[in-house]
């Protein structure tokens, strides 16, 4: 008899040998165990990726934010007698007494060139022929009316007559001369209202704004 056999225990119950009977974790047990193991093998992965986007990607972009551009140009305070840029010179443009404009009346209304022509006079324009429209033109203008001049004619001042009323189609004949026509057409109503045309004629003369250096 085995001395690891009980005493009074024999026959089938006989434990021979230096062998013995090993207990077993349970099998729930051991799930668990492998169930968490697998959670932090997981969150060690996902921590370790961060780091290396960190590295890669995210210190990169604010080492690339606090270091200033090559060509990158900031708004900066001028010092006391430092030189400064002299601001845009004002667009050129006539005056309107030097603009002579000829108003011709293309629609069917009586009149309706010398009450144009009348307030021209008063906002500062020189006022040539008046009176209706050629042949050519003559009940033949469905807008508000056509700005005609020489090619050779400056455009501003197309500009500063196109100020007194919207809408205008401006064109070229064969003149040498440097006055403008205004053909009032069908759907001319009358001259824009002074205070807009004068805000329209200061907006034109205005010098460009500068342009916005960039920021960092």
């Amino acid at each position: 008899m085995s001395m690891l056999t009980p005493p009074g225990m024999g026959g089938k119950y006989r434990v021979t040998g230096t062998a013995y009977p090993r207990m077993r974790r349970p099998r729930r047990r051991r799930i668990v165990l492998a169930v968490l193991g697998s959670v932090l093998a997981l969150g060690l992965l996902g921590y370790g990726t961060l780091q290396l986007f960190d590295v890669f990607g995210g210190d990169g972009k604010k080492q690339a934010a606090a270091a200033p551009r090559k060509d990158c140009v900031r708004d900066t305070v001028a010092k006391p007698g430092a030189a400064t840029a002299a601001p845009a010179a004002a667009k050129a443009l006539p005056k309107p007494g030097q603009i002579t404009v000829n108003v011709y009346n293309a629609t069917p209304r009586s009149g309706l060139a010398k009450a144009v022509g009348d307030e021209l006079k008063r906002r500062g324009f020189r006022v040539g022929k008046v009176g209706n429209a050629p042949t050519a033109f003559d009940k033949k203008v469905a807008g508000t009316g056509i700005l005609l001049g020489s090619p050779r004619t400056d455009q501003g001042l197309y500009a500063v007559l196109g100020t007194q009323l919207a809408g205008t189609d401006r064109r070229t004949d064969a003149r040498e001369t440097p006055d403008l026509d205004l053909i009032l057409g069908t759907a001319f109503k009358a001259l824009s209202p002074k205070v807009e045309a004068d805000r329209a004629l200061a907006a034109l003369a205005a010098p460009p704004a500068p342009a916005p250096s960039a920021r960092c």
